[in-house]
């Protein structure tokens, strides 16, 4: 497979991010400066909201910034996995930005149902408004598909965001437009609406940011990719419990148990984990930092047909999602192996069931049952 520069690739997504990032900046002073003077002008609340929503947007786009800066940093004794989820905190802090312009945007919205002003719409309020509309989703756009490419989210939020925002200018601009027309005012109920979009913008950011922070399931084509790797190789049967840590964007480190035959010697076990380590690394980017060991009989029929009739009355039991690691005695009448059960049982209770199953045909055995996660997909 064709070799990647991990380092490189993460240096140009950083600068990608920022570039991206210094753009938002200034379209979104410029379309903050300009609305607010015009809502000022025009005595128009959802004018004013609107730029109050570029100004958090302005934020964002700074927080950012910093967060990929402070990410960058190179690990040291304290920190050996680096600074990488500093840009997941950054995240947390923009979502608390745009939350805060969500409530205080719908605070002031209310106060102008409650005591309304006529507004004084112009030809310029209404140029700006339209200018405003087509830099917002251009920038949308824009921002959206460099966080796609370079698998940032929080450019993808961004963008996202950017393009909400097109769409709840326009719904200004035609406030403007009926007014003008008739004289009925509904900005103040509009921007009750754009608060709703700010506010629901923020809590969905704040939450997919809490995911990143407490660890979720992988990426399912990144593990079956991680697997096929390890067992395309000869002396594997197979990969299983691959663990992925992620330490920031582009940063994961992970763990798995390969199935190898019994008469495997040290050295050669040695070499093959190495040569394992440094293919996943050169494919993925992704740091094998743990290499674990299951067994399998090679020259025993007995073991191999207790096996077969053990995988079986595994496989009955809906809540057992897969069996490996099984190894089998024949001598001094063990069994062992691991059970991925899922999160429809308590694991003890699901390996104490199994256990009772498998001694009913094997009482001769003792039998070691290690429960797993369902951590990732198999």
């Amino acid at each position: 497979m064709e070799e990647t520069n991990f380092t490189d690739e993460n240096e140009s997504r950083n600068r990608t991010v920022i570039r991206t990032s210094i753009l938002g900046i200034i379209a979104n002073i410029f379309l903050a400066g300009s609305k607010a003077l015009i809502g000022i002008l025009s005595n128009s609340i959802a004018i004013i909201l609107d730029a109050v929503n570029n100004l958090s947007d302005m934020l964002s786009s700074l927080v950012t910034i910093i967060g990929t800066k402070l990410g960058t940093k190179q690990p040291n004794r304290k920190h050996p996995f680096g600074y990488g989820r500093i840009e997941y905190l950054s995240a947390m802090i923009v979502a608390a930005i745009v939350l805060y312009a969500g409530i205080t945007s719908a605070v002031e919205s209310v106060k102008k149902i409650i005591h309304p002003e006529p507004a004084e719409y112009t030809t310029v309020s209404l140029v700006v408004i339209g200018i405003a509309i087509v830099v917002k989703l251009s920038l949308g756009l824009f921002v959206r598909a460099k966080g796609k490419k370079v698998k940032s989210n929080m450019l993808v939020a961004s963008g996202v965001d950017a393009m909400f925002d097109a769409i709840l200018s326009t719904s200004v601009f035609i406030c403007a437009i009926i007014y003008i027309f008739t004289k009925v005012s509904l900005e103040a109920y509009v921007g009750i609406i754009i608060s709703g979009f700010i506010i629901k913008s923020g809590m969905e950011l704040l939450m997919e940011t809490v995911d990143d922070i407490l660890g979720k399931r992988s990426d399912a084509d990144t593990v079956k990719k991680v697997k096929a790797l390890i067992s395309e190789e000869e002396d594997v049967r197979g990969a299983y419990d691959l663990i992925i840590n992620n330490y920031g964007p582009n940063k994961n480190y992970a763990s798995v148990h390969i199935e190898i035959p019994d008469t495997m010697t040290a050295d050669r076990l040695d070499a093959l984990t190495r040569k394992l380590e440094a293919k996943v690394f050169k494919n993925t980017g992704i740091v094998l930092a743990a290499v674990g060991v299951y067994s399998f009989n090679t020259k025993n029929d007995e073991a191999a047909k207790i096996k077969d009739r053990v995988t079986e009355i595994v496989k009955a039991n809906d809540f057992a999602v897969q069996m490996h690691g099984f190894y089998a005695d024949t001598e001094k009448k063990t069994m062992r192996m691991d059970v991925v059960m899922s999160f429809n049982i308590k694991y003890r209770e699901g390996c104490r069931i199994i256990a009772e199953q498998i001694k009913n045909e094997f009482p001769e055995y003792s039998i070691n049952i290690t429960p797993d996660i369902d951590i990732s997909d198999i």
